[in-house]
């Protein structure tokens, strides 16, 4: 995998570079189940400007850099996208300098392979892209930090995707408690666990949901199920429950040490070569909201960041099982 860091405090040439880059393959992903699946270019900016008022003027501005093209606008708004799987595991160990750690499975050919430093609307923001402004994981320079994995169920409806919505807290929120607030009222078009720690060390995870109200949990352990099992067959398959037990121990009847904690994602059963189906480890992200600093880690290798000294670069990397 070839990875890029890249840092930009406004919008502008060098998001422009990129949203030209990944188009064409965005464009064909969005388009997959044809141009009408998706929503209108007014029924998207209106639901943004309903649910997360505070980023339409950053979108506006992103959708000129993009071209001002009516499919890339209603790409870039997030709302009721195609419907993706990832698998995911995250975790809070809770020591004196409190960590959030994650594994992101996925394939490694739709993914952005990109850490994207920013200072939009005043707020610098750290993370790993999703769809070139949405994040999968990231923390901000309020010591907020987020991350996210599916929450295993099939149905989808009509809400965005939470790439954005990730983005959209990082942006607009300080605590843990304000991430929570807007977790439970964004409307998400899937199923998706959000595990949120801020520089006060609280914490909590948002199950999310398009058919039924965000469950705020006290949870430090987030992998790819909610309260029960749905969807059986995904579970077995991903070893969810396994995972969950698995990351329990480790922060309760082990308490393992911090470096162990973090190097147990690097080891089975959290780390998975399964990229035939999909759902492989593609890499472990480790955040410190209150230190600001933020790894990137593989088997053998890691990328540090900090938020007061990001560096850009590019590292080609890798990944055990991938192709």
């Amino acid at each position: 995998m070839h990875w890029r860091a890249l840092s930009e405090e406004a919008p502008g040439p060098k998001w422009a570079g990129l949203f030209a880059e990944y188009w064409p393959d965005y464009k064909r992903w969005w388009l997959k189940e044809g141009d009408t699946a998706r929503a209108s270019y007014l029924e998207s900016r209106r639901a943004l400007k309903e649910h997360m008022p505070e980023i339409v003027p950053l979108y506006d501005e992103l959708c000129d850099l993009a071209g001002g093209g009516d499919q890339a606008a209603r790409f870039l708004s997030f709302y009721c996208p195609p419907p993706y799987l990832a698998g995911c595991s995250q975790a809070i160990w809770p020591g004196k300098e409190p960590v959030m750690v994650r594994n992101y499975d996925y394939n490694p050919n739709a993914f952005d392979s990109l850490i994207l430093h920013t200072g939009w609307q005043g707020r610098r923001v750290l993370g790993t892209s999703d769809g070139l402004w949405g994040l999968v994981d990231g923390m901000n320079d309020a010591g907020l930090a987020i991350s996210l994995t599916f929450g295993g169920r099939r149905v989808v409806g009509d809400g965005f995707g939470v790439p954005l919505i990730l983005r959209y807290v990082l942006q607009t929120c300080a605590t843990a408690e304000e991430a929570g607030a807007v977790l439970a009222r964004v409307p998400t078009h899937m199923s998706y666990n959000v595990t949120v720690l801020d520089a006060k060390r609280h914490y909590l995870t948002a199950m999310m949901a398009p058919d039924r109200p965000a469950v705020i949990t006290h949870a430090a352990v987030a992998t790819n199920h909610q309260e029960n099992v749905e969807w059986v067959s995904h579970a077995r398959f991903t070893a969810t429950v396994e995972r969950e037990r698995f990351l329990l121990q480790r922060l309760t009847l082990h308490r393992d040490p911090e470096e162990k904690f973090i190097g147990a994602f690097l080891k089975p059963p959290l780390y998975s070569t399964a990229f035939d189906a999909g759902f492989g480890t593609l890499y472990t992200a480790v955040y410190r909201p209150r230190l600001q600093q933020m790894e990137v880690r593989w088997p053998g290798t890691t990328w540090s960041f900090a938020m007061d000294d990001f560096n850009e670069g590019r590292r080609q990397v890798q990944i055990p099982g991938a192709a």
